[in-house]
């Protein structure tokens, strides 16, 4: 792959448990480690060591203003720049950032996928190629619970209240309308075989434009030069 090549930025947005994770899992197995960055948005919550560890927990976690969009802004701009970046680590059972980072080295094609990811226009701006992932209601909230129980330490009881209360009415608000600026809708997410090998290909092609188009603009010739050249043949 050629490394000179601007990095191709991809979002892959989608309702909680659409299958988000697993799709750019199965994207990045595709190609070398050394050619795909996975960044997750959820390693972006902001870090509320100015509330009691109660009052944290009654933040509202599904509002785009719970995350630090600013921050995932500025990285993405250090990968574009081919700069490396130290990547925030977030724990949910305190919902607190962790003391340590995770390094991220630019590569050719960055993957960013994140619930909210679409509500911010300075990051849809960002993303050369935008999937919306499209799980039936009833299946994500199935998959979101055991992940809270298992992975998160949350009760039952938990899980529904915040369901009510913040998730479901935040998804109507911000994650459902974001959808209308995908470029790929993927139904049920996760198990579609067919849709990765069409976003696969379609990134092997972006990735060949990409690279024409810079190898075109660091050519010392101009456009007036390239049309005398061919008015001679």
């Amino acid at each position: 792959m050629n490394t000179t090549t601007k990095p191709l930025v991809i979002g892959i947005a989608g309702g909680t448990g659409s299958g988000k994770t697993t799709i750019a899992r199965s994207i990045v197995a595709e190609f070398r480690a050394a050619d795909v960055s996975h960044m997750q948005h959820d390693a972006y919550y902001r870090d509320r060591a100015d509330l009691t560890a109660e009052e944290r927990a009654r933040v509202n976690y599904d509002h785009p203003d719970s995350l630090d969009n600013a921050l995932l802004v500025d990285h993405l701009d250090e990968l574009l720049a081919g700069r490396p970046i130290a990547r925030p680590n977030y724990d949910f059972r305190t919902h607190r950032r962790t003391v340590a980072t995770t390094p991220v080295r630019d590569t050719p094609i960055v993957i960013v996928e994140g619930i909210l990811i679409f509500a911010d226009p300075a990051l849809v701006s960002r993303f050369d190629i935008k999937i919306f992932v499209d799980t039936p209601a009833d299946i994500r909230i199935l998959r979101r619970i055991r992940r809270d129980m298992e992975s998160r330490g949350r009760t039952f009881e938990e899980i529904r209240v915040q369901y009510y209360e913040t998730v479901r009415p935040m998804h109507l608000a911000f994650v459902e309308p974001s959808r209308r600026v995908a470029d790929l809708i993927i139904p049920e997410g996760g198990n579609t075989r067919v849709a990765i090998e069409v976003i696969v290909d379609r990134i092997r092609r972006e990735l060949v434009t990409l690279g024409d188009n810079e190898r075109r603009s660091s050519d010392p010739d101009t456009d007036d030069t390239a049309r005398a050249r061919r008015d001679l043949r």
